[in-house]
C-alpha cells in the first residue's frame, strides 16, 4: 500500500507516519514539560517547523537550477521536495541552543522531540523494507489498438509508471515535466497509465495541450492502482530494470522532484 484514503483526504504512508510521529512527540512534550506560555508543547511544534522550513531550503539550494526559471514553485510545498537529513540537522542545533538556554523545558522537550524522531525514524526505514522490491503489478492494461499488455513487457530498463487522467488538475501540470523527462533520458522507459478514461478522451487531450505523449497505456477499470495501493492521483511509479519497485511519489512532480526521484534509477540506467 502506497498511500491511505481518510475521508475526503489521501496521505502517502510517509506522510501519514510523520503526522503520527508528530501527535505523539507533542503529547508527550505537554505530558513531561512544564505548563504555561512558551511551553515543551509548543517548542517542540516550533522545532518540528524549523526543520520542515530547513528541509526545504536544502532541497531547493541543491536543485536550484531546476528552480531558478521557476521562482514560484520554491514555496509550492506540494512537489515534495526536502532534505529530511538537513532539517533534522539544523532542528538538533536549534534544539541544543534552546535547553542550554531554558534548562526548565529539557525534560520535555527532550522527551517529546525523542519519541517523535524514534518513531520517524523507525517508520523511515520500515516502509521502505515494506514498499520497496515489491514486483511489478501484473494487472492487464490495454494499448490504444486495443491490444492487451502488462508492465511486464516494459522490464529490462529502469521504469517510470505514472498514474494520471485529463480531469486531475496536477496530473496535467506535471505531464510536460515528464515529457521533457521522458526524451532528456533515452536509458529510461516512461509509461503513462490513464486510469477509467477512453482513448478518444486521451487523444483529444494530447492534441489540445500540444503534448507527444508516448508509451500510453490504459486502465479503464483502474486495476493497477488498486493492486499498487494508490488511491490518488497522480501517484509515479519508479523500478528497476529488473523490475523491483524502489519508491514512489504521491502527487505532482516538479522538475527538482521528478530529477531527485530519477537518482534512485542511477544505478539500474544502462
Amino acid at each position: 500500500m502506497l498511500s491511505l484514503a481518510l475521508g475526503p483526504f489521501t496521505f502517502s504512508m510517509q506522510h501519514l507516519a510523520l503526522l503520527l510521529a508528530l501527535g505523539a512527540a507533542l503529547l508527550l512534550a505537554s505530558r513531561f514539560g512544564p505548563r504555561g506560555p512558551g511551553d515543551a508543547q509548543a517548542w517542540v511544534w516550533r522545532l518540528f517547523l524549523l526543520a520542515l522550513v530547513a528541509a526545504r531550503a536544502v532541497f531547493v539550494a541543491r536543485y536550484w537550477p531546476q528552480y531558478s526559471s521557476h521562482g514560484w514553485q520554491v514555496i509550492d510545498l506540494r512537489d515534495g521536495g526536502f532534505s529530511p537529513l538537513g532539517g533534522l540537522a539544523v532542528a538538533i542545533a536549534a534544539g541544543a541552543v534552546l535547553l542550554w538556554r531554558r534548562p526548565t523545558l529539557r525534560r520535555g522537550v527532550l522527551a517529546g522531540s525523542g519519541l517523535g524522531l524514534g518513531l520517524w525514524l523507525a517508520a523511515s526505514l520500515a516502509l521502505p523494507l515494506w514498499q520497496q522490491g515489491s514486483a511489478l503489478p501484473a494487472s492487464h492494461l490495454q494499448q490504444a489498438d486495443g491490444r492487451t499488455t502488462s508492465l511486464a513487457a516494459y522490464q529490462g530498463r529502469p521504469l517510470v509508471v505514472n498514474l494520471w487522467a485529463t480531469w486531475c488538475p496536477p496530473c496535467r501540470r506535471e505531464m510536460p515535466v515528464l515529457v521533457a523527462a521522458q526524451q532528456a533520458h533515452p536509458g529510461v522507459r516512461f509509461v503513462f497509465v490513464n486510469q477509467r478514461e477512453s482513448v478518444g478522451v486521451v487523444a483529444n487531450f494530447s492534441a489540445t495541450t500540444g503534448l507527444a505523449l508516448s508509451q500510453v497505456l490504459f486502465d479503464p477499470p483502474g486495476a493497477l492502482a488498486a493492486e499498487v495501493g494508490a488511491y490518488a492521483l497522480p501517484t509515479t511509479l519508479f523500478y528497476s530494470a529488473e523490475g523491483k519497485l524502489l519508491g514512489s511519489h504521491l502527487g505532482e512532480l516538479s522538475e527538482a522532484s521528478l530529477a531527485h526521484a530519477l537518482k534512485m534509477l542511477e544505478p539500474s540506467v544502462p
